[in-house]
């Protein structure tokens, strides 16, 4: 029997309707507290993003220090934290040893005083190296941190056995899976409770390895955000999260996260059941270093976000919630 077009529209309104209670943010349970505030690279330098490119130098381009702190180094993460930094973002680097130091750059001769491919060299002769050395806020005609950087570059070890009781995000630099197998295998001889403090992203193939043998780490990768936000908008509206969505960590672009079904809270009730952590990021996807890094940013963000935030500036963006 054919429905008459009187059923057909009652029926489409009554499943439009289901939909929009299902994922309606509105609907969603009121949230409290502040967001989860994530520092990229602890609280360093910054500096202008335009025309940046896989082989811009960084360090070239800095804005006029306003603090002593270069990234990547115990004292900068120090500092997050102190300015209310709930996660510190970090790089690493294999050295020749077979360990790991923490360092953002493929080679050294951008930051350093160095030179050549950074995982040719011991972890002796990196630290040797004065990581302030190309630092310039002038175009060359002063470097405010050389000499103040020999002994910086921290050793993941280091890293985490100073912070005992904080959470990081480990950023794996390149491509390689074998890094991800000798990272994992690192982290395999820590307690259950201090890897859930601790989270990997990077290339597709060391993340992987690290999911292979650590499944119960939260990692992130380029293929697993496409697989996400792909398997989400599929099924997301239903309500249903799959099992390869949970105990997760899932970057979403600002101008992506309000096309998620039932965005902002539904979303973040959704993901807080399957524990999983959302970090929002600035921009579109195409480079996620940029952040929120003024008040003015955060503006953009729903009001009531409680989600994660991922800033450059984490001295300017924590008094905006303290209190909350």
């Amino acid at each position: 029997m054919r429905l008459s077009k009187r059923k057909v529209v009652a029926v489409l309104l009554i499943a439009a309707a289901l939909i929009y209670v299902t994922n309606s943010s509105r609907l969603a349970a009121h949230r409290d507290g502040a967001p989860l505030l994530l520092a990229h690279r602890g609280l360093a330098q910054t500096f202008h993003m335009e025309g940046i490119t896989n082989d811009t130098c960084t360090a070239e381009r800095i804005y006029q220090p306003e603090y002593p702190y270069l990234e990547n180094t115990i004292a900068s993460m120090d500092a997050a934290f102190r300015e209310g930094a709930d996660i510190v973002e970090f790089d690493v680097q294999p050295t020749k040893d077979n360990r790991f130091v923490v360092f953002h750059d493929w080679t050294l001769d951008c930051r350093t005083n160095g030179t050549g491919v950074t995982r040719d060299h011991t972890t002796a002769e990196l630290q040797a190296l004065d990581i302030g050395y190309g630092y310039t806020a002038d175009g060359g005609k002063t470097y405010p941190f050389r000499g103040k950087g020999v002994q910086q570059m921290p050793t993941l070890e280091e890293v985490l056995a100073t912070f005992p009781d904080r959470c990081f995000l480990i950023h794996v630099k390149s491509n390689d899976a074998n890094e991800g197998v000798q990272l994992a295998q690192y982290l395999q001889a820590l307690p259950a409770n201090r890897l859930e403090q601790l989270a990997v992203y990077g290339g597709d193939k060391p993340v992987a390895a690290v999911k292979k043998l650590l499944p119960g780490l939260r990692t992130m990768s380029k293929a697993s955000i496409i697989r996400f936000v792909i398997t989400y908008e599929a099924l997301g509206w239903t309500g249903f999260i799959p099992a390869s969505m949970e105990h997760s960590q899932i970057h979403i672009p600002e101008k992506v996260a309000p096309w998620l079904w039932g965005w902002p809270n539904r979303f973040l009730e959704r993901m807080d059941k399957a524990d999983t952590r959302v970090i929002v990021v600035g921009g579109d996807g195409s480079e996620f270093s940029h952040g929120f890094d003024t008040p003015e940013d955060v503006q953009r963000l729903p009001e009531d976000y409680t989600g994660g935030i991922w800033t450059n500036r984490i001295d300017l963006i924590a008094p905006v919630y303290r209190g909350k």
